[in-house]
C-alpha cells in the first residue's frame, strides 16, 4: 500500500524569504510520487503599484495589417483601453465617384478592398444595374458568381496566411499564398489583371473567360480542398494556436449585433447571417451550401469559421462550373455597353453610340439605388442616388472592415498586449475599405 509522504520543493527566485534565499513550499505527494495535493504557496510579491503607460502600436507595424494605429493604455502588460486611429490611406473614393462616369468608378472599387478586386467590380455593377433598371445576362450571372467566390477564396487565404505568420506559424502562410497566386493566375487568363482587375462594366463584364479557362477553374476546385485539409491538420489542434485563441477576443450574439458586426465575425457570435442566403442576388438562392456558424465568438470560432467558408466557395463554383451556359456576357442595350471594336469602326450607328458612351457616358433615370453583398469581411453596400447625369450625385460605401474594426475596443479590453496582435488579425481588416 503507497504511503503519503511530505517533500519540500524551492519556488523560483521571485518569491524569497527574508535572508534572500528561494522560499520553499510543502508538497503532498504518494508512494509512486504523482501530486495529490499542493498547499497553497504564499504570494510571491506584494502588489506593486505603478501608472498605466500609453503604448503605440501601428501605423507601421506589420501585425496592424496596413496603416492601422491602435493607442493601447496599458496596466503592466494588460490592456486597460483601446483607442483606433484611422485616417492615414485616405483616397477620398465616394467623393472621386460623383466626378466619375459610373464605369470609371470601378477601378476605384479595386482599391477600397484590395484583397477582394472583383467581388467589389461585381458589387458595384450590380448597384448601378439597379439603378439603370437593367437585368444581366445568364452567363453573366454564373460568371459573376464565380469571380465572387474566387475572390472570397483570394480573401480568406490571405487573411489565412497572415494571422498564422502574427500567431507564429510560418509554413501555413507559404501554403496559402500558393494557392492564391493559383487563382490570380486565373484571374490573369481572364482579363490580363491580377490585383486590381476592374473586371465588370455595367450591364455586364469587361471580357468573357477564354478558351480552356474552365479547365484550369476545374483543377483548382478539385486540388485545393487538400491544401485546406493541410492547414487544418497543421493548426486547428496545435497546442500553441489553441492557447493563443481559444477565449480570446470573445464577442456574444447579441455583442456582434449591438456593434453591426457581419460576415465571419458575427456568424462566429453564433448569428447565421449572409447576405446570400437572407437577401439573395445573382440566384446565389438556387446553389446548395451551408453557412457556418460558431459559438463562442473568440480568434479560434472565426478562424474555424473562415476555413470552412472556404470549403463552402469551393462548392458553390463546383455547382457553377457545371450550369456556366452559353449566349453573350454583356446585355443588347447600345446606351450601356459599348459596340464591338469592329463595327465601331465599320457602322456609323455604332461609332455614334461609342462616341456618345466614352465621351458623356451611359445615363441612368433619376433616383436612387443600395445593393448590399456578402463580401470576404461581411456585408459590403453601395449606395448610390442619380439625378439623371452620366455621374453619381452621392456615392457611399456601407465597409464591414470598418464597422468590424470598431469592435476592437471592447474585444481588446482586459487581455494582454500579445492577444490584441490576435484579434486584430482576427478581424481581418483592409485599411483601403476603413480609410476610404
Amino acid at each position: 500500500m503507497a504511503t503519503k509522504r511530505t517533500i519540500e520543493v524551492a519556488l523560483s527566485t521571485s518569491g524569497l524569504d527574508a535572508e534572500g534565499r528561494p522560499q520553499r513550499v510543502p508538497l503532498v505527494v504518494d508512494g509512486g510520487g504523482s501530486v495529490t495535493t499542493l498547499e497553497a504557496p504564499p504570494a510571491l510579491e506584494p502588489e506593486l503599484e505603478g501608472e498605466h503607460m500609453l503604448l503605440n502600436l501601428g501605423p507601421q507595424h506589420p501585425a496592424t495589417h496596413g496603416v492601422l494605429r491602435l493607442v493601447l493604455e496599458l496596466d503592466g502588460e494588460t490592456v486597460v483601453r483601446c483607442i483606433p486611429h484611422v485616417g492615414y490611406l485616405h483616397c477620398g473614393f465616394e467623393k472621386i465617384g460623383e466626378y466619375r462616369q459610373y464605369n470609371q468608378i470601378i477601378p476605384w472599387t479595386d482599391r477600397e478592398d484590395y484583397l477582394n478586386s472583383p467581388g467589389n467590380n461585381v458589387a458595384f455593377a450590380l448597384g448601378a444595374e439597379r439603378l439603370f433598371g437593367i437585368d444581366i445576362t445568364p452567363r453573366c450571372t454564373v460568371l459573376r458568381v464565380i469571380a465572387m467566390e474566387l475572390s472570397r477564396i483570394i480573401s480568406h487565404l490571405v487573411w489565412l496566411g497572415t494571422t498564422c505568420i502574427d500567431i507564429g506559424a510560418f509554413t501555413p502562410f507559404l501554403w496559402a499564398f500558393q494557392e492564391r497566386e493559383r487563382v490570380y493566375n486565373l484571374l490573369e487568363g481572364w482579363v490580363g489583371a491580377r490585383l486590381t482587375t476592374s473586371l465588370t462594366r455595367v450591364g455586364g463584364m469587361a471580357a468573357d473567360i477564354p478558351d480552356g479557362w474552365m479547365d484550369g477553374l476545374n483543377s483548382f476546385v478539385k486540388t485545393f480542398p487538400k491544401t485546406i485539409a493541410e492547414v487544418d491538420k497543421m493548426v486547428t489542434r496545435n497546442g500553441i494556436w489553441v492557447g493563443r485563441t481559444i477565449g480570446i477576443g470573445a464577442m456574444s450574439a447579441d455583442e456582434a449585433v449591438n456593434y453591426g458586426l457581419s460576415g465571419s465575425m458575427v456568424r462566429a457570435a453564433g448569428v447565421a447571417y449572409d447576405v446570400r442566403k437572407d437577401f439573395p442576388y445573382l440566384e446565389y438562392e438556387t446553389y446548395d451550401f451551408e453557412v457556418p456558424v460558431g459559438s463562442a465568438g473568440d480568434v479560434y470560432d472565426r478562424f474555424l469559421v473562415r476555413m470552412e467558408e472556404l470549403r463552402q466557395s469551393v462548392r458553390i463554383l463546383e455547382q457553377a462550373s457545371k450550369r456556366l451556359p452559353d449566349g453573350p456576357v454583356n446585355v443588347d442595350d447600345a446606351r450601356v455597353i459599348l459596340p464591338p471594336k469592329s463595327k465601331a469602326t465599320s457602322e456609323m450607328e455604332s461609332m455614334i453610340h461609342h462616341f456618345k458612351q466614352v465621351m458623356e457616358g451611359p445615363r441612368p433615370p433619376a433616383g436612387e439605388s443600395y445593393v448590399a453583398v456578402e463580401s470576404p469581411k461581411g456585408e459590403k453596400g453601395y449606395y448610390m442616388v442619380s439625378d439623371g447625369t452620366s455621374k453619381p450625385v452621392r456615392w457611399r460605401i456601407r465597409p464591414p472592415s470598418y464597422v468590424n474594426l470598431s469592435a476592437i475596443p471592447k474585444m481588446v479590453e482586459g487581455h494582454l498586449l500579445s492577444d490584441v496582435i490576435a484579434i486584430n488579425a482576427s478581424i481581418d481588416i483592409v485599411m483601403g475599405e476603413i480609410d476610404r
